[in-house]
C-alpha cells in the first residue's frame, strides 16, 4: 500500500505530530549514512518515544507494506541504514534513549536501543563498572546500532566486541509482538539463542526495544605507550611479534605516515610526522606491578623489532591524548579530499604484515592516496582511500582497489567485515567468503521471520 494521508494520520495518532516527519527537507537527512553510496529518500520518518509506541509503529508499517529501516545515529559505514527508495519508512531510535538499570551486584545494564555508547560507558564508570566495547564513533553511535552491526572498537583485542557483552534483548517481530530472548544471568540456554541471531542482523529480522549488556569491573592499572617506526612493514611485524609472545594488550593500534601527519596537523599533540608508522599500545590489569612488567615486555619486543623510539605515557592526560589522536584519525583524513572511502579489511593477526604490504602495493598500482590505520592487534585494518567521487576515472580506480582489498583479505583467510557490517556496500562480495548454500539458507531464514521481506530488505544478501 502506498503511503497516503490516512496512513500518515494513523501514525500521528500513535506518535504525535512532532514525531512523524514527511517534509522533504526532514526526509533528506535520513537518506544516507556514512558510507559513500547513493542516498535514497524515505517517504516517512517515525520517532517512537516508548516501547508501546514502537510496537504499534512496527505493526502498522508492516501491515501497510512499508519497507522498514531502523536508524540510530546513522554512523555505520556499509549503507545499512540507507532506506529503500519510494514508499518506505525510517524508524528512529533517538527518543528510545533511557538507561533503565545498572545492576552493581550482578554486573549488567538494561538499556533502550537509542542510548549512546559513551553515555553507558560514563554511567557505568560512575558506579565503578566498565562497558568495554568502544567503536571509533562511541561519542555518537547508539547501542542498538552497535548490536545490529556487532560493533568492535579499540579495546576489542583484549576485551572483545559487542557480541561478547550481549546477554539478552527484546525486539518486535513483523506482527508488532514483543519477543524476549536471553536473560540477566551469566548462563542461559532457554530455547533458541535468538539474541545471537539478532546480533549483526542489521535490522533485517526485527526491531530492538531493549538490550541487556554485561558489565565488568574496570582494570585497576594501565600503561600506554607510542612506538615509532621507520616504515609500515616493521610496525606490522611488531604486531605479530607481540601476539606471538602471548601478551594481550588491551589496545594495539596502527597508524601509517599519512595518518600521523594528518592527525598531527589537526590535533597538534606532538606526533612524530617523520615516522613511517606508529603503534599505540596499552596494557592493563588489576595488579599494578604485573601491568608494568607486561609494559616492559612490550617495550622490549618493540625495540627488538626495530622501533626507533618509544614514548611511555606519563599520566592519564598523556594517555588520553594518544587515544584522542587515534579517534581523530578518520575525521582528520576526511578533511583532505571531497570523498573518503573507509574500508574494513580484517585478517588473522599473524597475516597483518602481508595485508599492510598488499595495501601499500595497491595504493601505488591504482595511483590513489591512501591512509591506513586500525585495530592491528585483532587484524582489523582500515585502509582509507581519499578521492573525489565526481571524478569518474579516479573513482573507477577506487572501486577496483576495493575489489582487490577484499580478494586479498579472503585469500589471507580473513573476512569481508570485521566491524562495519555488510549493508548494501558489500552485498556483491558475500558469496566470495561464504557460498551459495549459506546465502540460500539465510534467505529462507529471513523469509520465515519476515514473510513480506520488509525489514531492511536490500541489506546483507544479494
Amino acid at each position: 500500500m502506498a503511503l497516503n494521508e490516512s496512513l500518515r494520520k494513523e501514525f500521528i495518532a500513535i506518535l504525535g505530530e512532532d514525531s512523524v516527519f514527511t517534509n522533504d527537507a526532514d526526509l533528506l537527512s535520513y537518506a544516507y549514512d556514512s558510507a559513500v553510496l547513493e542516498p535514497k529518500t524515505p517517504k516517512i520518518v517515525l520517532a517512537p518515544s516508548n516501547e508501546e509506541e514502537l510496537g504499534k509503529t512496527v505493526r502498522l508499517a508492516y501491515e501497510n507494506d512499508l519497507p522498514i529501516t531502523v536508524r540510530g545515529s546513522g554512523t555505520n559505514l556499509s549503507g545499512a541504514t540507507i532506506p529503500e527508495k519510494g514508499d518506505s519508512a525510517v524508524i528512529l531510535t533517538s527518543k528510545l534513549n533511557r538507561i533503565l538499570e545498572i545492576n552493581e551486584n550482578d554486573l549488567y545494564a538494561v538499556v533502550e536501543p537509542g542510548v549512546i555508547n559513551a553515555r553507558l560507558f560514563d554511567a557505568a564508570m560512575e558506579k565503578g563498572l566498565f562497558y568495554p566495547p568502544d567503536p571509533g564513533s562511541n561519542q555518537v553511535s547508539t547501542l542498538g546500532g552497535n548490536v545490529a552491526l556487532n560493533a568492535g572498537g579499540l579495546r576489542g583485542l583484549k576485551y572483545g566486541v559487542t557480541k561478547d557483552y550481549l546477554m539478552g534483548l527484546e525486539f518486535f517481530d513483523y506482527q508488532g509482538q514483543l519477543v524476549k530472548t536471553g536473560s540477566r544471568t551469566i548462563k542461559c540456554v532457554t530455547g533458541y539463542n535468538l539474541a545471537g541471531l539478532m546480533l549483526a542482523s542489521e535490522g533485517t529480522l526485527g526491531v530492538f526495544s531493549k538490550l541487556i549488556l554485561k558489565l565488568l569491573p574496570p582494570p585497576a592499572a594501565s600503561q600506554a605507550m607510542m612506538a615509532i617506526y621507520k616504515d609500515v612493514n616493521t610496525a606490522s611485524q611488531t604486531v605479530a611479534a607481540i601476539i606471538a609472545a602471548k601478551i594481550l594488550p588491551s589496545t594495539l593500534e596502527f597508524l601509517d605516515q599519512k595518518c600521523i601527519k594528518t592527525v598531527e596537523a589537526s590535533s597538534k599533540i606532538g606526533l612524530p610526522t617523520d615516522a613511517g608508522a606508529i603503534l599505540l599500545i596499552e596494557v592493563d590489569g588489576n595488579y599494578g606491578p604485573g601491568v608494568q612488567e607486561d609494559a616492559e615486555k612490550v617495550r622490549a619486543i618493540c625495540q627488538k623489532c626495530g622501533a626507533t623510539g618509544i614514548k611511555m605515557a606519563k599520566d592519564e592526560a598523556e594517555k588520553n591524548s594518544l587515544w584522542e589522536a587515534r579517534r581523530n584519525t578518520l575525521p582528520s583524513l576526511a578533511r583532505l579530499r571531497p570523498t573518503t572511502v573507509l574500508e574494513d579489511a580484517t585478517v588473522p593477526r599473524s597475516r597483518v604484515p602481508e595485508m599492510v604490504e598488499a595495501i601499500e602495493r595497491m595504493a601505488t598500482k591504482y595511483n590513489l592516496e591512501v591512509g591506513t590505520f586500525g585495530h592491528a592487534g585483532d587484524g582489523n585494518l582500515h585502509p582509507t582511500i581519499l578521492c573525489d567521487k565526481r571524478d569518474r576515472q579516479e573513482f573507477s580506480r577506487v572501486e577496483a582497489m576495493i575489489d582487490e582489498i577484499f580478494d586479498v583479505a579472503i585469500k589471507l583467510q580473513g573476512t569481508l567485515s570485521g566491524e562495519h557490517g555488510i549493508g548494501i556496500a558489500k552485498v556483491k562480495y558475500m558469496e566470495k567468503e561464504t557460498n551459495k548454500a549459506t546465502i540460500d539458507f539465510s534467505k529462507r531464514l529471513k523469509k520465515a521471520i519476515d514473510p513480506k521481506y520488509l525489514f531492511n530488505s536490500q541489506k546483507i544478501f544479494p
